[in-house]
């Protein structure tokens, strides 16, 4: 049987995404990239912002289609509070942090402490903290910081690690796990 256009459009997607040429048995993601193998047919991301108040709780993810109001519900939710800027936030990095929540079964929304940044919110943190990147992945819209009462530094960056595929910077004193969607690297921070 002759593969469809949507088919391989999937199948190229994924590639992208994983560094990889094809995907065998789309969408079933047994073998497919780290980061997609553990998220499903159904994704989901749970996130609270303790600074806003806000929570979201959606499926943004069914069956090889992304939704677009969702995805612009998230898009709004990883704003830069500060400056109250929205942009495209990656969906790469939606899918990092989806997967990697799905491994450490829990329930509990991940806590978010920063996801997207603009660049004069970026310059404000590193004048305060030598721990920010002056061209941070936060900037692109690729990067989030996150915590979770239930599980520990190690926990969480062991799944994201798990998702081969990018960036787990561990925060074990200041409690959080970076996770972003450039490439694949591990560090620890203060």
């Amino acid at each position: 049987m002759k593969p469809t256009n949507a088919t391989l459009s999937r199948r190229r997607l994924l590639g992208a995404f994983a560094g990889i040429s094809a995907v065998v048995a789309a969408p079933v993601y047994a073998n497919a990239a780290g980061f997609l193998r553990n998220a499903g047919d159904i994704r989901r991301i749970h996130m609270h912002n303790q600074r806003t108040g806000e929570t979201v709780d959606t499926i943004y993810w069914v069956e090889g289609q992304y939704i677009k109001p969702a995805l612009q519900e998230i898009n709004y939710f990883m704003r830069d509070w500060r400056e109250n800027l929205v942009i495209d936030y990656d969906r790469r990095n939606i899918d990092i942090l989806a997967a990697a929540h799905h491994l450490m079964e829990t329930s509990e929304p991940y806590l978010l402490l920063s996801g997207y940044r603009s660049p004069k919110t970026n310059a404000m943190l590193r004048a305060r903290s030598r721990g920010v990147a002056s061209n941070s992945y936060h900037i692109k819209g690729m990067a989030a910081d996150t915590r979770l009462k239930s599980r520990t530094v190690s926990q969480m960056s062991k799944a994201a690690l798990a998702c081969g595929a990018g960036g787990v910077g561990k925060y074990y004193h200041s409690n959080f796990v970076h996770m972003d969607c450039g490439p694949v690297r591990t560090w620890k921070g203060n």
